[in-house]
């Protein structure tokens, strides 16, 4: 990140991780919200859900900035919408991905004292590729995601994917994988807590299998 863009931008940390198991994917991402002070330090900014539905075929996660990232989903889903219609045919994984890609690499190209910062992984299904995974970076560089990404604090976490991911994984390994790494990083990244949101992607079908939350409450001491 070069000087002038790091003056507007700060690292104050997510997570979200997508798994690509021998029968499915996992989705998964916590639900703190931070902002950043001119100092570079991260102030917390209460909670929301950073895994959202694209179509009924299609979901994304989150990182970066929330105004960004929302405005970017909701454009996406009504160009799929409307190149459905237009075309009559169902829009496959990489077509919505490169839809996404093409939007961030402008974005962030555009002249602006704030620059447009979001990053996202998308997953999904389709009849051309069955299920599928996609990263798409805030500057538009897109690949699609064989093993696991981490996207907002990958370090700690992929620490973890490194030695415990095996390409053999299966959906109850790889739940159970991600529960671990958001525990691991909730204690290191100071951006990453609250809550953890795991979706699955198989057989067709999203489901939505796990909504935690982090619950604190004064007790006495002994």
């Amino acid at each position: 990140m070069d000087a002038d863009l790091e003056k507007h931008v700060k690292k104050t940390g997510t997570l979200t991780v997508g798994i690509v198991c021998k029968d499915g994917i996992v989705l998964a991402a916590d639900n703190r919200q931070t902002y950043a002070s001119g100092n570079g330090i991260a102030y917390f900014a209460g909670t929301a859900e950073k895994i959202h539905a694209i179509n009924d075929r299609i979901l994304a996660t989150t990182a970066g900035t929330a105004s960004d990232s929302r405005r970017t989903l909701k454009l996406i889903g009504a160009e799929i919408k409307l190149k459905e219609l237009k075309s009559k045919t169902e829009v496959t994984m990489k077509e919505a991905s490169s839809l996404i890609s093409n939007m961030l690499f402008q974005n962030i190209r555009q002249p602006s004292m704030i620059p447009s910062i979001a990053h996202f992984l998308v997953a999904g299904y389709d009849k051309v590729e069955g299920n599928s995974l996609y990263e798409v970076s805030p500057d538009g560089y897109l690949q699609k995601i064989e093993t696991y990404e981490a996207t907002g604090a990958p370090f700690e976490s992929n620490a973890i994917f490194d030695v415990e991911y095996h390409k053999d994984m299966s959906i109850e390994e790889a739940i159970k994988l991600s529960e671990k790494v958001f525990k691991s990083t909730r204690g290191r990244q100071p951006g990453v807590g609250d809550g953890w949101d795991i979706y699955v992607i198989k057989n067709n079908s999203i489901e939505k299998v796990s909504g935690q939350k982090i619950v604190s409450e004064l007790v006495d001491k002994e």
